[in-house]
Formats: structure tokens, sequence, C-alpha cells
């Protein structure tokens, strides 16, 4: 059986040595920053190293993600809110201001001063009381979400047009015939993803799964900024990098492989895809193996198994 012959950039990529650290290092500031305390601990363990954050703190945000995954808005806008339990940021027992006193302030303020990002967390708060006035008995929640449209988002629509043209698109949910609606709450296989797309046109992707995850990784990303942390994780930056470098190169006409695969999603070659551990959850996942095994081709299929970024 002949040899397969790499292409010289491939050679290159293949004899390049990555720090093992470095690698580990990347993968936890991912867990962190993502919110994955169990799947950090686990890995920390596997691999042996030391957390430079602490997992415990995370736990915060984990809350808010599951509330607003689950579509439970209005706990997951408290548990923002009572991030800062002191609003004067007075320690009691010292009667002096926290040193944390400004980070604190920064996060009780988080809402209110993020106009846009309070928007879309009451907007998605918005249909899903729709969602449950089509899917429950209970009559009333027409007129509740009415009245939570008034109350809370129609004052943001004087404020700015984007802010009017949503809450109009999530008010007319209320005319979608019932039957549509559930066939959005049973919506798991591709046919009835299908389905509701036919049924919803232009405002399907507000009652898709995906804006609730898209919310959250917002809201996540904000409460990072207001702690002075970086609102990615690197690994998101050296992505994004990785295929400016390839653009770069492609239009400078540099000898390059026809294909530049990644080795993080699906666009990996299937005899590796079936082998790097992505099981679609973007839980907090358990994970299995040796998180400290590397690969000969620099680690990427390590790398996968424990980031699987969305």
């Amino acid at each position: 059986m002949a040899a397969t012959i790499l292409h010289p950039f491939e050679r290159r990529v293949a004899d390049t040595q990555l720090s093992k650290s470095d690698v580990n290092n990347l993968i936890m500031d991912y867990l962190i920053t993502e919110g994955y305390p169990s799947a950090a601990e686990k890995f920390a363990s596997e691999a042996n190293i030391q957390p430079n954050a602490n997992i415990s703190g995370i736990q915060e945000r984990v809350q808010i993600r599951e509330s607003i995954h689950r579509g439970d808005l209005q706990v997951a806008i408290e548990l923002i809110n009572e991030l800062n339990p002191d609003p004067s940021g007075r320690d009691e027992k010292q009667n002096t201001f926290s040193p944390q006193y400004d980070l604190e302030k920064q996060l009780a303020f988080l809402l209110d001063t993020d106009k846009k990002l309070h928007f879309s967390l009451l907007r998605l708060q918005l249909v899903e009381i729709i969602r449950q006035s089509f899917t429950s008995s209970d009559p009333s929640l027409v007129g509740e979400a009415i009245e939570f449209a008034q109350n809370n988002l129609a004052p943001y629509a004087p404020l700015d047009s984007q802010f009017k043209n949503d809450l109009e698109r999530a008010m007319a949910l209320l005319i979608v015939p019932k039957e549509s609606w559930m066939h959005a709450s049973s919506s798991g296989s591709t046919t009835a993803a299908s389905q509701v797309q036919s049924d919803f046109g232009a405002l399907a992707e507000l009652v898709d799964p995906s804006l609730r995850r898209k919310v959250a990784k917002d809201v996540n990303e904000a409460i990072l900024q207001s702690q002075d942390q970086r609102r990615e994780a690197n690994i998101r930056y050296l992505v994004r990098a990785r295929a400016w470098a390839e653009q770069l190169a492609r239009e400078k006409k540099l000898d390059l492989p026809e294909n530049l695969v990644l080795g993080l999603d699906g666009d990996e070659p299937p005899s590796k895809a079936s082998h790097n551990g992505h099981n679609g959850d973007n839980g907090d996942t358990e994970m299995t193996g040796n998180g400290s095994a590397t690969t000969a081709a620099g680690g990427d299929v390590d790398l996968a198994r424990y980031t699987n970024i969305p």
C-alpha cells in the first residue's frame, strides 16, 4: 500500500511541536469562560493541572445560563440582579466599602446600562409567555403577554427603531395558530423543524431553541466583561485568527492544500469525526479518557473532545 503523500504545508504542521501545557490551559480557559464547572474540574483532574480561576465562582453564570436555556427568563433576570447582594457595596461587619464595590456596582447596573441585552432578555421572556399561552389551558396568559409587552417592552420602542421592529415581530406570534405552536413544542426531529419553519415563516427564529442559546451566550459575555474579564475564551480568538490567516494566504496565492481541516467541528474527515467524542450536547457534560493525551497532528482531535465549540 502506497504511503500518503503530504502537502509541504501539512508536513510542516505535522512537524510542529505544541506545548501540552499550552493546550491544556487553552482548554481549561474555554471551560471556565463558557461556564462548565464540572467539566473543568474533571479536566483539571485528568490533565493534572491547577486551574487559574475559582471554579466554584462559575456557578452563578451556570445557573443563569440554565434558566435561559429552559425558558425561565424571570429567574434568569433575578439571578443577574442578585449578583450584587448589597447595592451599597458596604461591608456590614467592617462598616467599610468592599474592595469589590466597583465590580459589584457594574453588575448591579448591568441590565440598566446595557439596554440591548435587557431588551433581548425581556423579548425572549415575552416569547416564552406567548408560547405558554398556546400550549397550556390557562386563557389568562394571552392577556398577561399583552400586559407584559406594554409594561416592559413598549418603553423601549421609542429608543430605537430596531427595538420597535423586534417588539412588533414578537407580538405577531399571538396570531399564529395553536396547531403551529403544538408543532413547535415537539420540534425535535428534522421533519418537525421543517414544519415549524413552514408554520412560522419569518418568525420561526423566535421560537427556535437557538434563540435561547444566543441570549444566554450574550448574557454570559456581558457578565464576564462587567467583571473585567474577557468576553470570550481564547480558543475562539484563535479560531478566528486561523480563518483570517488562511484567507489572507489564499488571497496572496500562497501554496496551500485545497482543503485545510481545522479539526474542531464538522469539517473534519469522517475517520477523525467518529473518534473525537462529539455528542452535540451544549451542557456541562462528563468527559472520559486521558485529558493529557495529544495526537501526532498537534492535538486537534483532543482539543475538540473537550471544547465542542458550537
